[in-house]
Parts: structure tokens; C-alpha cells; sequence
């Protein structure tokens, strides 16, 4: 089974396709050209890099195309009261006695260091159609739970400078 994303996720995932394909991959292809045109491939440190290079980004490529192959798209619409896809959401952890805030995300686009959780973490999976003032149960895969109070959430929709992250 292939990875939940919203359209937002495909159109992405299919520009970044575009670049390697139509900026990358020529500019890549020159600089193998040129590297050989040096002659001897032995010690030839260009020749490697573009080759790497080339590689990486022909992996990227049939990666990329592969989760489209297999995803399954999702709507990210949400009540405008309930945890949803893109909405902020400030979580009071009461064991901790701390709040933190975190964006719902896909897996595909989620990063916990800048706060981007996966609706599919169980974070997410826990508060997912929740209301403020919800306490919700976070139940990890080890057996451990915790609970959550959601206090906020926001309806961020989508920025400009999100990005996939994911290989």
C-alpha cells in the first residue's frame, strides 16, 4: 500500500520530477561530457562527481515516481474546529506540564525537528478529528501512552516554501 498524499503533495512531488528531469539531468549530462572529454578516467575526480551525481539524481527520479505510482491521494479538508491535515495544533503534554505546537502533515512531508507531524504518527493518529479542549490518548507502538489536552488549533493551509522531504 503506497503513502497517503493530498493533491498539494502530488503537484510537488511531480515539479521536483520536472526540475530533475528538464535542469538536472541535462546540466548533469554536460558535466560527464566534459569530465571525459579530459581524457584519462582513471584519476578523474569530475568524471566520479558528475557519475555520483547522475546517479543520485536518476534514484531521486525513480523514487519520486514510484511513490506517485503507488499513493493514495487524500482529501485535506477539515472541520474548522477539528484537528485536520495543515492545521497547527498547540498540545498541553500535563505529565510534562509543557505545550508544544506541531503542523499535521503527510508521512511524506512530516519532519519533527521543525515541528511538521505525519497524520499517520501517533501523534497524529491521536488527535486527528479532535476539538479543542479534547484529551486524547497517545498510544506508542512500545505499549506506552500518554495523554494530550488540545488548546489551540489553526487553520494554516498551505505555505509557499513547504517542501518534501523524503529519501
Amino acid at each position: 500500500m503506497g503513502q497517503e498524499l493530498t493533491k498539494s503533495d502530488v503537484e510537488k512531488i511531480q515539479a521536483e520530477i520536472d526540475h530533475r528531469k528538464l535542469v538536472l539531468r541535462p546540466q548533469i549530462t554536460k558535466e560527464i561530457a566534459e569530465a571525459t572529454a579530459q581524457g584519462d578516467r582513471s584519476e578523474n575526480f569530475e568524471y566520479y562527481a558528475a557519475k555520483k551525481a547522475n546517479r543520485e539524481n536518476n534514484g531521486r527520479i525513480n523514487y519520486l515516481e514510484r511513490v506517485l505510482r503507488f499513493a493514495r491521494i487524500i482529501d485535506d479538508s477539515s472541520k474548522d474546529d477539528e484537528v485536520g491535515l495543515n492545521n497547527t495544533v498547540t498540545l498541553y503534554f500535563e505529565e510534562d506540564d509543557e505545550e508544544e505546537t506541531y503542523r499535521i502533515v503527510t508521512s511524506i512531508r512530516g519532519n519533527s525537528i521543525h515541528g511538521l507531524i505525519s497524520n499517520e504518527s501517533p501523534i497524529g493518529r491521536a488527535i486527528m478529528g479532535h476539538k479543542v479542549g479534547d484529551r486524547c490518548t497517545v498510544r506508542m507502538e512500545n505499549g506506552i501512552s500518554y495523554d494530550v489536552i488540545i488548546r489551540n488549533i489553526e487553520n494554516t493551509g498551505e505555505s509557499a516554501d513547504d517542501q518534501i522531504k523524503a529519501y
